[in-house]
């Protein structure tokens, strides 16, 4: 799938969509955008809008801009790995965490809820791990922040609530690790983004790449720097730039190009085989949730807006990016953005995503 740039005011279709994203600038949301629309195999939408910065003389953003795509790594990336394991009947999802990482339950109690921690509830973001740790606060070394990751308490008994766990996807790109015996990111390349034409997609940019690449913010309190081209999350920076919950850098091509092939599955060379992709896109324990095995799925007030099917599938990145697909539709649409430029208080993005993809979805 090679798609060709379509700048959105030439289709009067988009005039709506567009008009979010232009008003979302002038806002101040972010800064600039690149985004996609793809519907029954056929890319209908390729374009850009904005600059790097709110500076006039900032470059502009190309529909090909590569992003720092902070949490949709999660799917991209991690949950992806986790269904060809399990598609390759070498990932079972009734395993327990300990039996891969044994220093989760080394030192704990013999009924440590840890125990009962299986690699379902971390897909699921039902493990009772905590939401998120500043662990880069007091451990400066990849090593040190790992072994406080396992050692973290388990609030909840596994299965019983839901919390969205950045600790629980660090784990479990660790626990992916010791299956295939490789860095996550070494075989993501290999069995990932090569099989599926994501040449643009990586981990940690080349200095000669980050220019490029709009800065998600300027660091005034831990790096001491403008961040760009390098990962926003910090944890992930203490992590070497990449980790099973953040670090890929992408842009809309390529991550259409993998919503692609989600939608394809089953088809002669597909990645996935649909039995794989029903698997992992329903939603999981406990009741109320809006959790798949990895993805998320449409909610009250979702991101996707309210026209994306029961049967979605999706993920946001919090420097502002997302992917939502609709199985059932069979369209995805690709927003990125580098909405914590220049820092993290504005929030606005959370009505222009819901906006941006009604007017999509009414469009079509």
């Amino acid at each position: 799938m090679q798609p060709d740039f379509q700048p959105a005011d030439r289709d009067a279709r988009y005039a709506s969509a567009l008009s979010v994203l232009q008003e979302a600038i002038a806002a101040h949301a972010f800064p600039g955008c690149a985004f996609g629309v793809l519907a029954n195999d056929k890319i209908l939408l390729h374009s850009a809008l904005g600059r790097q910065t709110y500076d006039a003389n900032s470059p502009a953003i190309t529909p090909d801009t590569l992003y720092d795509i902070a949490s949709v790594t999660k799917v991209a990336i991690t949950t992806t790995a986790a269904m060809l394991l399990h598609q390759r009947g070498l990932l079972d999802l009734e395993m327990p965490l300990g039996e891969l990482l044994p220093g989760f339950v080394i030192g704990r109690q013999p009924g440590s809820l840890a125990r009962h921690v299986h690699l379902h509830h971390l897909l699921a973001h039902s493990s009772g791990l905590p939401g998120y740790v500043r662990f880069f606060e007091h451990h400066t070394t990849s090593t040190g922040l790992i072994r406080a990751c396992l050692e973290l308490p388990i609030e909840a008994p596994p299965g019983t609530r839901a919390e969205y766990s950045d600790p629980g996807f660090i784990l479990l790109g660790k626990a992916l690790e010791v299956l295939i015996h490789e860095p996550l990111t070494q075989w993501a390349h290999r069995e990932i983004l090569a099989p599926l034409a994501m040449s643009a997609s990586c981990f940690c940019p080349l200095p000669t790449q980050r220019a490029a690449i709009p800065p998600t913010e300027l660091d005034t309190w831990f790096r001491h720097r403008i961040i760009q081209g390098e990962v926003q999350d910090e944890n992930a920076s203490v992590l070497h730039g990449a980790a099973g919950h953040a670090g890929l850098f992408s842009n809309v091509p390529d991550l259409l190009r993998f919503a692609q092939s989600i939608l394809n599955a089953s088809q002669p060379n597909a990645l996935f085989t649909s039995e794989t992709i029903d698997l992992f896109s329903r939603r999981q324990p406990p009741p109320g949730s809006s959790r798949a095995l990895g993805w998320d799925t449409p909610s009250e007030n979702s991101s996707s807006g309210s026209h994306f099917s029961p049967r979605s599938i999706g993920h946001l990145g919090y420097a502002g990016t997302s992917l939502w697909i609709d199985l059932d539709a069979r369209i995805a649409i690709v927003l990125l953005t580098n909405r914590t430029w220049p820092d993290r208080q504005s929030q606005l993005i959370r009505t222009v995503r819901p906006a941006f993809h009604n007017a999509i979805r009414e469009a079509l």
